[in-house]
C-alpha cells in the first residue's frame, strides 16, 4: 500500500530515494496544506521550482492558478510594472491598463524564484504584499488587494545579502517561515541510478528512439563526476549522450568521451585532490596545503637555478634561501589529532602556526590517505616523480619502509 509520501513523490515528480529527499517529502507533506509561506533555497539546477509546484499541487490551492517568476530575468527598469501591473501612460510604452503577476495570481499561487536579485526598492512592496496583500499598480493612486500564497526560491545566501545590506533582514524573516534546503546531487548520488532511467526513458519514448540502458560502471563513472549544475545539468547530459550514441548501450568509455573537458574523476583530479564531499573549510584548507607544498617546489628550482645544491644562500645582502632538506621540526601534540583510521594529522586550527618543512610533510600525508596510499596517484597530484615521493616518505617517516626480499 502506498503511503502519502509515495503518493505525493508520484504526483510531483521529485525523483530519488535518499534521505535528503524523503526529508524533503516529509516537510512538503507538512506545510502544503497550510497557508503559510515558504522559502526553497538550493544551488542553481538543483530542482527548486519542482519543489514550489509540488507544494502547490498538494496545497487547497492546487486548482487555482500559479504564476512562475524568475525575478533575476526582469531588467530593473520594468520588474515592478511587471510585479504589481500599470496603469495606461503611466510610462512611455504603456499604451493599455495591464495586470501584474500578484493579480494574475489571486488566490493561487505565486513562486518568486532568484528572490535575491530583486532591487531594494521592490522588497519594500514585495514586503507590504506579504503582510497586507496591499500593493498598487505604476502609475496609480489606488490600493488593490490580493490573496496569494508566496513561494520563494534562491540559489544565493540571503544571510550574506542581509549582512552586506543588499537584502532586507525584514523580507528575510518573513520569507523564511518555513525554510526547505534542496541538497546538491553531489550530496545525494544514490539517487543518480534513478534519475538517469527516468530521464532515459522520457527522452526516448518522447523521441521515438531505441534505449538499451546504461552499464553498471557507465552509472559508476557518472557518480564519480561532481554534478556542478545539478539535476539540471545531469538531464542535458542524459539527452545529449542519447543522441551521439543512438542506439548503443551507454558504457563508461561513452560517458567519458561525451564528459570531455569537464569530467572530473575525484581521484585521478591533479588539479583539486580534495573530496567533493567534505564541506568548504576542509576543502580550503586541503587546497591551501597543496599551494604550500607547489610552492617549495618551485623556490626549491629557483633555488639550484640560482645556486646549485647549496643547502643556504644570499640574494644580494638580506635574503636567505633554504635548501631542499629542512631540519625536522618536533610538531606539539597539543596541534595534532587521530583520525579514524589512526593517522596522526595536524589539526585544521593549527595549520596556520606550522613551519613549512611541516606543511610539506602534512600535503603528503593528506594526499597518500585521500589515494588510499596510493603513491603513483600522489605522486602525480602532487607533481612530482614517485622516486622523489618515496624519498619523502622515507624522510618524513610517513609510513614503514618496506623490506624487499631477495
Amino acid at each position: 500500500m502506498l503511503t502519502e509520501i509515495d503518493k505525493l513523490q508520484r504526483q510531483s515528480g521529485i525523483i530519488g530515494s535518499s534521505t535528503g529527499i524523503r526529508r524533503i517529502l516529509e516537510m512538503i507533506l507538512q506545510v502544503a496544506s497550510i497557508d503559510i509561506s515558504v522559502f526553497v533555497s538550493g544551488e542553481s539546477g538543483s530542482g527548486k521550482e519542482v519543489v514550489a509546484k509540488a507544494i502547490q499541487k498538494a496545497s487547497k490551492r492546487s486548482h487555482k492558478p500559479m504564476v512562475v517568476v524568475n525575478c533575476g530575468a526582469i531588467p530593473e527598469g520594468i520588474i515592478e510594472s511587471e510585479l504589481f501591473g500599470h496603469k495606461k501612460g503611466s510610462f512611455t510604452g504603456a499604451m493599455d491598463n495591464r495586470k501584474g503577476y500578484f493579480e494574475e495570481a489571486n488566490l493561487g499561487t505565486i513562486f518568486l524564484d532568484e528572490i535575491g536579485e530583486t532591487p531594494l526598492e521592490i522588497q519594500v512592496k514585495l514586503l507590504r504584499v506579504l503582510e497586507s496583500g496591499e500593493y498598487m499598480r505604476v502609475g496609480e493612486a489606488q490600493t488593490r488587494y490580493t490573496d496569494v500564497r508566496i513561494i520563494a526560491a534562491t540559489n544565493k545566501n540571503l544571510e550574506d545579502l542581509v549582512r552586506k545590506g543588499i537584502f532586507r533582514e525584514d523580507l528575510y524573516y518573513r520569507l523564511k517561515t518555513v525554510s526547505i534546503d534542496i541538497p546538491a546531487l553531489r550530496d545525494r548520488k544514490e539517487d543518480i541510478n534513478l534519475l538517469v532511467e527516468r530521464f532515459a526513458l522520457e527522452f526516448t519514448r518522447s523521441n521515438d528512439l531505441v534505449y538499451r540502458g546504461f552499464v553498471p560502471d557507465a552509472i559508476r563513472k557518472l557518480k564519480q563526476y561532481s554534478w556542478p549544475g545539478n539535476v539540471r545539468e545531469l538531464k542535458n547530459f542524459i539527452e545529449k549522450i542519447l543522441v551521439l550514441e543512438k542506439g548503443q548501450r551507454i558504457d563508461s568509455k561513452m560517458i567519458e568521451k561525451q564528459l570531455v573537458g569537464n569530467f572530473i574523476n575525484e581521484k585521478e583530479n591533479i588539479a583539486l585532490p580534495v573530496l567533493v564531499n567534505k564541506n568548504t573549510d576542509k576543502a580550503e584548507i586541503d587546497l591551501i596545503l597543496r599551494q604550500l607544498f607547489l610552492l617549495k617546489q618551485d623556490t626549491e628550482i629557483i633555488q639550484k637555478l640560482i645556486i646549485g645544491d647549496s643547502k643556504t644562500a644570499v640574494l644580494g645582502n638580506s635574503f636567505p634561501i633554504m635548501g631542499s632538506v629542512s631540519p625536522k621540526i618536533d610538531i606539539p601534540e597539543k596541534s595534532m589529532e587521530i583520525t579514524e583510521d589512526g593517522q596522526r594529522l595536524i589539526r585544521d586550527d593549527a595549520i596556520g602556526d606550522m613551519r613549512i618543512s611541516n606543511l610539506e610533510e602534512e600535503a603528503i600525508r593528506r594526499t597518500l590517505r585521500f589515494f588510499n596510499h596510493n603513491r603513483r596517484k600522489t605522486a602525480k597530484s602532487l607533481g612530482m616523480s614517485e622516486r622523489t615521493l618515496y624519498r619523502k616518505i622515507e624522510e618524513f617517516g610517513i609510513e614503514p619502509k618496506i623490506k624487499r626480499s631477495v
